[in-house]
């Protein structure tokens, strides 16, 4: 099952993407935490990417591609994956396409803008592994503290109120326009994000049934 999940900043897509990772035994591939690992671990699209973090410039999409085209081919995503974050634009999905990754289903979690930002002020995420955890929605066990590593729980600039809105913009300009193009394909299903947590996860597991 090769899932993708699209959605503004602060739908819940890392949340969703979890559960359905826990239930069917696949990866969740975060682009944000793979590039990170590419880094830390020094491979050879990793450093190329480093070369344009140092220089303060975005990661063009070959390399971008080029580090998860690696990550797919690892054993884990034999029988599956999800991939949050990625693709953000469509030349990145025509780039998927083009790689001749099969996309099963793509899941576009559809929230408001308004319930985004008040979502995301309560937003933390670990410094240390990337988890991210809610206050009100998903605490830690801990208040603080990663229930996965014992990292340090942040807010990130990305989740401050004027943050949230440019990223909000952004979203609508350049991946928004994902949503038509995986229609036309007939691989969208859009699920309306509901208040509980557990309410969407029922709607988008109902999502999946039919190709699991």
């Amino acid at each position: 099952m090769n899932l993708i999940f699209l959605g503004a900043p602060g739908a819940g897509k890392g949340t969703q993407a979890e559960i359905v990772s826990g239930k069917y035994n696949i990866p969740t591939i975060s682009t944000g935490n793979i590039i990170r690992a590419a880094l830390r671990n020094e491979t050879p699209m990793g450093l190329q990417a480093k070369s344009f973090i140092d220089a303060g410039r975005l990661v063009p999409d070959d390399v971008v591609i080029g580090i998860i085209k690696d990550r797919l081919s690892q054993p884990d995503c034999a029988n599956g994956f999800i991939l949050d974050g990625f693709p953000r634009t469509i030349p990145q999905a025509e780039a998927l396409e083009q790689m001749g990754v099969p996309i099963d289903r793509v899941i576009n979690l559809e929230v408001a803008d308004e319930v985004i930002a008040g979502r995301m002020a309560g937003r933390r995420v670990c410094k240390e592994c990337g988890s991210s955890y809610h206050v009100e929605f998903k605490p830690p066990k801990t208040e603080g503290v990663c229930d996965a590593c014992g990292g340090a729980l942040v807010r990130r600039k990305d989740d401050e109120p004027e943050t949230v809105l440019e990223r909000l913009g952004v979203y609508h300009a350049e991946t928004e326009p994902l949503i038509s193009f995986y229609d036309r394909l007939g691989k969208l299903v859009t699920v309306e994000g509901q208040t509980a947590v557990e309410d969407t996860t029922a709607m988008t597991l109902r999502a999946l049934e039919e190709i699991a």
